[in-house]
Order: structure tokens, then C-alpha cells, then sequence
């Protein structure tokens, strides 16, 4: 099984009604768990072959569900990003990294914003629209809760 298969599993499986899911094969065992209000989803097996990762890491396809939600604001062309699940919150994609996005930066749909930590798995949270960051609502490193604000970017 290749990770194009796993991602197309992993693509009919959210869109089906099935709430939990076990593949297991001679070179692959594959858990995928969707989302529900107590638990933060969760894909987690082996490689596959030709597929590298850092030690210890658990490869994650982000399901469509888990996608930040923007909370439009009435009052003005503001959105707000807010976490689509509890975990903790980083501004850059490594230690020694620069931020993924500084307040003032001009944003594009799906550049990535930041990364929510969740049950050791890295989940890249990425724009849902074209703007500029005019907030960071959330101190790198710290623990954030599904709902919260992360960043308030104006629509451009």
C-alpha cells in the first residue's frame, strides 16, 4: 500500500458515516479514528515504503473536518482562525526555524500559519483565505483548546 492509496482511503472514509476504521496488511496496519468533541482525530500507522520520516514521528493526512474554521466578524473584513482541535500551538516548523507568518505578513489560501501539536502528531494549520495578519492571538508553545482564536487576518 502507497501513501497515494492511504490518502485516498483516508479521503472516501471521511466522507462516509464510518466512525473508526482498521486496515491491516503484511507491511502496513492503518488506524484512522474521525474527530468527535472529546478527541482529536488521529491517523496513525506505519510507512510505507519509500515514505521517509523523522524518528518517531506518526505520518497524519488532516482530514478535511479538521481544517480551521474562519469565524467571520460583522463588523468588518476581519476573520478570525480559530483551532480545530486542542493541542499545542507552534508559530514556526522546527526550534531554530523562522515563524511560518509574522503580524503585518500577507497571507495566501493554504500557506501554512502554524502547527497544532496533538497526541504527538504535527498538524499543519494553513489559510482558508487571502489576507494579511493583522493578530497573533496565541504564545508559541502554549496549550490551546479546539475554538480558540489563533489569528485575526483582514481580507485583502
Amino acid at each position: 500500500m502507497d501513501i497515494k492509496e492511504i490518502k485516498e482511503l483516508i479521503r472516501a472514509l471521511q466522507a462516509s458515516e464510518i466512525a473508526e476504521f482498521t486496515l491491516e496488511t503484511e507491511s502496513v496496519k492503518l488506524s484512522i479514528r474521525k474527530q468527535t468533541a472529546f478527541s482529536a482525530p488521529s491517523v496513525m500507522g506505519s510507512v510505507s515504503p519509500g515514505v521517509t520520516a523523522p524518528p518517531g514521528a506518526v505520518v497524519e493526512e488532516r482530514p478535511a473536518e479538521a481544517a480551521p474554521t474562519p469565524v467571520e466578524d460583522a463588523s468588518d473584513d476581519t476573520v478570525t482562525i480559530v483551532a480545530p482541535m486542542v493541542g499545542v500551538f507552534y508559530r514556526a516548523p522546527a526550534p531554530d526555524a523562522p515563524p511560518y507568518v509574522q503580524v503585518g505578513d500577507e497571507v495566501e489560501v493554504g500557506q501554512p500559519l502554524c502547527i497544532i501539536e496533538a497526541m504527538k502528531l504535527m498538524n499543519e494549520i494553513e489559510s482558508e483565505l487571502k489576507g494579511k495578519v493583522l493578530q497573533i492571538l496565541v504564545e508559541n508553545a502554549q496549550p490551546v483548546e479546539y475554538g480558540q482564536p489563533l489569528f485575526v487576518i483582514q481580507r485583502t
